[in-house]
C-alpha cells in the first residue's frame, strides 16, 4: 500500500469507529496494512497513513534495524483504541514517521497508559503500556485523531533530518533512552 505523505489531507482526519461486523470485511486491510509497514520497516501504522479512516493501526518491534533501543513489541492490531495515561511521567521521545520522511523531532510522551481496544477478531483487551512501547501506541492513535508528531514537538530546534540525526544526536539519544528502557521496562 502507499503511505500517505504529510500534506495529503487524509492525515489530518479523525478515523471513524469501527463496527464489529465490520471485522471480517477488513481483514484484508489489516494484512495489507502490516505487510506495509514491515515492507517500510515502521513500528507501527494507522489506517489514515494509508488512506483509509477506520481507526485501525498495527504496532510491531521485532529487532526493528531503525530502531534497535525499542523492546520488542509483538504484532498487535488495535481497532478503536482508548489510550489514557495513568500518571504524569512524561520522557522525552525523538520520533520519525513514515508519513513525514526524512524529519525527526523531540515530542514528550506519557511513560504509562492504559489502552482498551479491540482485536482483529473484536476481542476487548485492557492492557497497561510502559516506555516506549506506550510512545508508539500514542504517536499511532495520534494518527487516527488526524495528528503528526510535528504537531507535538514543543522546541522546533529539535527537528532534523535523519542524516544528521545518525551524524549529531543519535549517540546522545540511545544512550538517554536506552538507560530509560532499562528503568521502566518496555
Amino acid at each position: 500500500m502507499r503511505i500517505r505523505q504529510v500534506g495529503d489531507p487524509v492525515l489530518r482526519e479523525r478515523a471513524r469507529e469501527v463496527v464489529v461486523d465490520e471485522l471480517p470485511e477488513l481483514q484484508g486491510l489489516i494484512d495489507d496494512m502490516i505487510a506495509t509497514m514491515r515492507e517500510a520497516g515502521g513500528a507501527g501504522l494507522a489506517a489514515n497513513q494509508v488512506g483509509d479512516l477506520h481507526r485501525i493501526l498495527v504496532a510491531e518491534v521485532d529487532h526493528n534495524p531503525r530502531y534497535p533501543y525499542k523492546p520488542p513489541i509483538p504484532l498487535t492490531v488495535i481497532v478503536n483504541p482508548v489510550i489514557e495515561p495513568i500518571d504524569d511521567e512524561l520522557v522525552e521521545i525523538n520520533e520519525g514517521c513514515l508519513s513525514v520522511p526524512n524529519l525527526r523531532g523531540s515530542v514528550m510522551r506519557h511513560v504509562n497508559v492504559r489502552a482498551r481496544y479491540l482485536d482483529r477478531d473484536g476481542v476487548a483487551h485492557d492492557e497497561i503500556r510502559r516506555g516506549l512501547t506506550a510512545g508508539t501506541f500514542q504517536h499511532e492513535c495520534d494518527h487516527l485523531d488526524g495528528v503528526l508528531f510535528l504537531d507535538r514537538v514543543v522546541d522546533p530546534t529539535t527537528f532534523t533530518t535523519w542524516d544528521q540525526f545518525e551524524r549529531f544526536h543519535r549517540a546522545a539519544f540511545v544512550e538517554r533512552i536506552t538507560a530509560f528502557v532499562e528503568r521502566v521496562g518496555s
